[in-house]
């Protein structure tokens, strides 16, 4: 990295920034109480406050949100007059899922082959480090010249809304001239890259229910309807032929501008096995950032180890559909939950529920942030141009906040790059990603005071 004195900074604390995120990382911080205790997510909470009370941070607060998870909340303050940046990162964790795939235990950082393994490395425990470090550099070289706020929200994995409902019920709380989210990442790692727009999403369960109990498949079958065919065929229908999503009345033809994501790169990025195609029509970005998608989740039905010889009298599964900016989400669970009961064969019972909605995100691109984390990426990236990316993943705080400051410029940056690998086995970052983007992000704060 080019020398400069904040560059310099940075380098020097790393040792020191390992050794939080391991900390960090040992909290077995899962939103998910049925499966991991409240104490460790509170742990992970009150070690956020810790540092930021210790970083000079004033209200400090551990805000309990109406999902019943805590956010961490400071305020730092700075020059007289200065603008206010929030900044945004996570503190809980998707599940390890299989522990057995994990190289390395999944709860201990651990370092192989240049990069620190560990659940919530990249999403989002190293964002928190990162907003600590470019902080922390600022401080030795003259100071942070805006007033910050830092907000870490403990359920974000969940997405059961708990600071989305929060803020709402408190809209002066994070109130700010613009909104930092550490929780996207570069396109590749090495590549300075802003998020640009999200997709929204949509969950919905789907049940199906033909008899009033199991049959034996030998005495009824062929004429007593299935309800896991039955569910099988509603599911089917939510694709053509080519893998493309089809729910009826929502257009899936949208065409991305940006950065490109070369096909082979995406193979190898999402490890398709070999002779398996792709899915869907148009440029990968088109179909990952520009377009619907469907994914069935999960379906209750009997697992093949025990299984009997039974018509299944009733079926559901778990829909997620993601959305692109233009479709407001609302609109599309309506269009799916009319699609999922038209399609349903048989005269079968149908009933669909709605789990969970979050609208998709556009930023603009074209404000006075974006300039001043433009050169700021230039310099802690050797020269190279930031780029423009999509993400075909959610943030529905994103969207709750646009609202709430319809005035305020929002930027997403963070350590996801493809390599991370989060929500999978062996997550990783690369400390050199963490280096250079916590230089961006201090280099960002000068910049957009002067501005």
């Amino acid at each position: 990295m080019s020398s400069n004195p904040v560059a310099e900074t940075v380098a020097s604390l790393m040792p020191r920034a390992k050794a939080e995120l391991t900390e960090l990382v040992a909290f077995k911080s899962v939103a998910d109480f049925d499966q991991y205790p409240r104490s460790e997510s509170e742990g992970a909470a009150n070690w956020i406050a810790g540092a930021l009370r210790a970083e000079g941070f004033q209200d400090v607060a551990l805000l309990d949100t109406p999902d019943g998870t805590q956010s961490v909340y400071g305020f730092l303050p700075g020059p007289e007059g200065a603008k206010t940046v929030l900044l945004y990162a996570h503190y809980d964790v998707q599940p390890p899922l299989d522990e057995a795939a994990w190289v390395s235990p999944p709860f201990e950082l651990t370092e192989r082959d240049g990069r620190w393994y560990g659940r919530g490395s990249a999403d989002c425990k190293g964002g928190v480090v990162m907003h600590l470090l470019a902080l922390r550099a600022l401080k030795e070289n003259g100071g942070v010249p805006v007033h910050v706020k830092v907000i870490v929200e403990g359920s974000e994995e969940q997405g059961t809304g708990g600071l989305q409902a929060y803020a709402e019920e408190h809209p002066e709380l994070l109130t700010a001239d613009t909104i930092v989210i550490g929780d996207a990442g570069n396109f590749r790692a090495g590549l300075p890259t802003v998020t640009s727009t999200l997709r929204g999403m949509t969950l919905v369960r789907v049940s199906v229910d033909t008899l009033e109990g199991n049959l034996h498949s030998g005495q009824f079958g062929g004429a007593a309807p299935d309800a896991l065919a039955a569910l099988i065929r509603v599911l089917d229908s939510l694709r053509a032929e080519d893998g493309s999503t089809t729910v009826d009345g929502l257009a899936d033809d949208t065409e991305w501008d940006g950065l490109q994501y070369e096909e082979e790169v995406f193979r190898e990025d999402a490890k398709v096995l070999d002779g398996v195609q792709l899915i869907g029509t148009g440029t990968v970005a088109d179909r990952i950032w520009a377009r619907t998608a469907v994914t069935v989740l999960g379906i209750d039905c009997p697992p093949v180890v025990g299984a009997t010889p039974s018509v299944q009298a009733g079926a559901r599964a778990l829909i997620s559909l993601r959305v692109p900016p233009g479709v407001d989400a609302a609109e599309a669970t309506k269009l799916l939950e009319a699609h999922l009961v038209a399609h349903t064969p048989w005269g079968a019972r149908v009933s669909t529920e709605q789990i969970g909605e979050g609208q998709p995100f556009r930023a603009d691109t074209s404000s006075p942030a974006y300039a001043s984390m433009a050169e700021a990426m230039s310099i802690a990236y050797e020269g190279q141009e930031m780029q423009y990316a999509g993400m075909g993943g959610s943030i529905p705080l994103c969207n709750t906040l646009a609202s709430l400051y319809p005035r305020t410029e929002i930027l997403l940056i963070g350590l996801s790059e493809p390599e991370a690998q989060i929500h999978a086995a062996n997550e990783g970052v690369f400390p050199d990603e963490l280096e250079r983007l916590s230089v961006a992000e201090a280099l960002f704060l000068r910049n957009y005071a002067a501005s």
